[in-house]
């Protein structure tokens, strides 16, 4: 066997394998034995088909099975030994390989495109210097979340008399021209409204200091600014009818319902983060900076990545790729795809693809492994965040632990996690190794960091 490689350039190379029949001849005889044994020949018992009819009614084919299966595992086993740093996977090259006759030839050789990766230096040394924002989070931010959990646990109760934003509930009669009830006119028992959302400020009005068991006369075409798609809902009616439907209508208030926040109380307290986790407004007040601190390290550290990344990006300057195999191996992984979609996302393939081998010299730098148990504690940060977003900070491990479980189930879903989580392991390393310059930001302030980064791209 022979294995020659030879570079085009510093990212192009032709890779040949050349197997003499020394090589296989061996697997091929024990393929055919093992082929022999479970042959189902006419005129032979199961198994006792002669070597020689076997070799002329299947010797080809198990010889070129053997020749493919040796080729494979003796082309990744050069470019593992060598280290070869490779993008994709080799890629025949049908010009430089002979004509392959199975029948005939005992010699075969085989040459391959291969595309490698570029050399830098992404290595971070304490010369390296990076700022990392941690978002501070100040009493309006706190107010803020409290004034949310008042209103996430609040209810709706019954009151006698109407204020803005109350909901009102009611008969609706269609009156006619002299005010009385018209015949065959539209009648809604239990409509109910939200005047406060109404359009038109009369209308609004006749609600004011409105009680339970009043009578009022509105226009809900005007009351709506004539749309019919919210007549047609109060209504009851289609969209053609409500067009049509100009005439005042009288209300016969059933009931009025208003909303009120929950009392900054126990019951809020355990609602929120847990029975007896806190006692006093200030220790749930200090709780909720401190969620919301942790809440805000994500973003720190996702910032702190995007600065990494480009930092690193400027730090190599321009890196040469194989751009003619990576377009062959872009149009390969996406066969469907035309020339014009493969060159409009190539320039941001490469971009993509150059942070994947930044982050591989970082994780070879510093060693970073990434276990099933970081993966799961991903997953349970990802799941602990979402529930966050309703208002569930305080849900047992065990449940996240579930939901968790459940998302490393989803395929795409692991990929993603193990990504985050890599790079998670590669930002705390990073941090721990460059000169880190540490910087307090207020919420306002580290979201503008983002808006002048999009401005400048």
């Amino acid at each position: 066997m022979n294995i020659s490689f030879e570079k085009a350039d510093n990212v192009n190379a032709l890779l040949t394998v050349t197997l003499e029949k020394a090589d296989y001849e061996d697997k091929v005889k024990a393929a055919l034995k093992d082929f022999g044994k479970k042959a189902n020949m006419p005129g032979f018992r199961p198994g006792h088909a002669p070597m020689a009819i076997l070799k002329k009614r299947f010797g080809t084919e198990i010889l070129a099975e053997q020749v493919n299966k040796i080729l494979g595992q003796e082309l990744y086993k050069y470019i593992h030994d060598q280290k070869l740093n490779i993008l994709g996977e080799p890629m025949p090259n049908e010009e430089k390989t002979p004509a392959v006759d199975f029948e005939t030839m005992e010699t075969f050789s085989f040459a391959f495109d291969v595309a490698l990766a570029p050399e830098f230096d992404a290595r971070i040394t304490a010369e390296d210097k990076l700022p990392y924002y941690t978002i501070s989070v100040d009493d309006a931010m706190v107010d803020q979340q409290v004034q949310a959990y008042c209103q996430r646990g609040g209810k709706h109760v019954n009151v006698d008399s109407y204020e803005p934003k109350d909901m009102v509930k009611g008969c609706l009669t269609e009156l006619d021209e002299q005010g009385n009830a018209k015949e065959g006119g539209i009648q809604v028992e239990k409509a109910v409204m939200l005047p406060d959302y109404m359009k038109d400020e009369d209308e609004k009005g006749k609600f004011a200091g409105a009680k339970v068991d009043d009578v009022i006369v509105i226009n809900p075409a005007r009351a709506y600014g004539d749309s019919d798609v919210e007549l047609s809902s109060l209504l009851n009616v289609s969209k053609e009818e409500a067009a049509n439907v100009k005439s005042d209508f009288s209300l016969q208030i059933a009931e009025i319902t208003r909303y009120e926040a929950a009392a900054l109380d126990q019951a809020l307290f355990d609602m929120v983060l847990g029975e007896g986790a806190v006692s006093s407004e200030e220790e749930f007040r200090a709780k909720i900076a401190e969620d919301m601190g942790k809440s805000f390290q994500a973003d720190s550290q996702y910032k702190f990545l995007q600065d990494l990344r480009a930092y690193l990006v400027a730090r190599i300057g321009e890196v040469q790729f194989p751009e003619a195999a990576l377009r062959r191996i872009m149009k390969s992984n996406y066969p469907d795809k035309d020339d014009e979609y493969i060159e409009k996302n190539f320039a941001p393939s490469l971009k993509e693809l150059l942070w994947h081998l930044i982050k591989e010299q970082l994780s070879d730098q510093f060693e970073v492994k990434v276990e099933q148990a970081d993966v799961l504690e991903t997953a349970k940060s990802f799941a602990r965040m979402q529930f966050a977003q309703y208002g569930m900070t305080n849900l047992p491990d065990d449940v996240l632990a579930k939901y968790a479980t459940e998302m490393l189930n989803d395929k795409k879903q692991v990929e993603n996690l193990v990504a985050r989580t890599e790079e998670t392991k590669i930002a705390q390393k990073v941090r721990e190794t460059a000169a880190i310059e540490e910087k307090t930001v207020s919420l306002e302030e580290f979201n503008k960091l983002f808006e002048e980064e999009q401005k400048a791209e």
